[in-house]
């Protein structure tokens, strides 16, 4: 009875190992296929076909919506989104990054093109903040660098003289 117990018990076990073994060699599997769809979505991107990425982005964050590398890709939505000049949709896929993925290494990336894209929609107070908010928040990043440069150029259009006659900068 007491070995009828233990075989039991040992038999158990292996199944359970066995399905252990299954699960970790399928997590592996969809680590792979992930990163493998990911790469070939960057390729499309890399040769300019932003409709074909932005599609390729949507579909991976379907599949692979909680993956690691699923900040990366909202990212990478938000920036086709931008290069097709659709850039009300980029500012809501970038704060998506920012609000979803709050340890995303897109978050300073993210920040500063919501900014950028402000900028274009000539909302130059959304835009001051956006980019303060990265030189504070990653000051020593490229996009604090980008940021600081943004600054400057809209302090000098700030500084801008109006003109006497008109009431418009010289730039209006």
């Amino acid at each position: 009875m007491m070995m009828k117990m233990m075989m039991s018990m040992l038999s158990g076990m292996l199944v359970v190992l066995f399905s252990l073994n299954l699960a970790i060699a399928a997590s592996s599997n969809i680590q792979e296929s992930s990163r493998h769809l990911y790469d070939r979505v960057m390729e499309e991107f890399k040769h300019r076909d932003y409709e074909a990425a932005l599609a390729g982005f949507r579909f991976f964050l379907e599949l692979h919506g909680q993956s690691s590398l699923a900040a990366n890709a909202q990212y990478w939505v938000g920036e086709c989104q931008y290069r097709l000049g659709r850039h009300k949709e980029a500012l809501k896929s970038f704060y998506q990054v920012v609000s979803s993925y709050p340890l995303s290494p897109k978050l300073g990336a993210s920040t500063l093109k919501i900014g950028q894209i402000y900028t274009r929609l000539k909302d130059h107070e959304n835009a001051r903040m956006m980019y303060e908010r990265v030189v504070d928040q990653y000051p020593e990043s490229a996009e604090a660098e980008l940021a600081r440069k943004a600054l400057d150029v809209a302090a000098m259009r700030d500084e801008e003289p109006v003109s006497p006659l008109t009431g418009n900068r010289s730039s209006d």
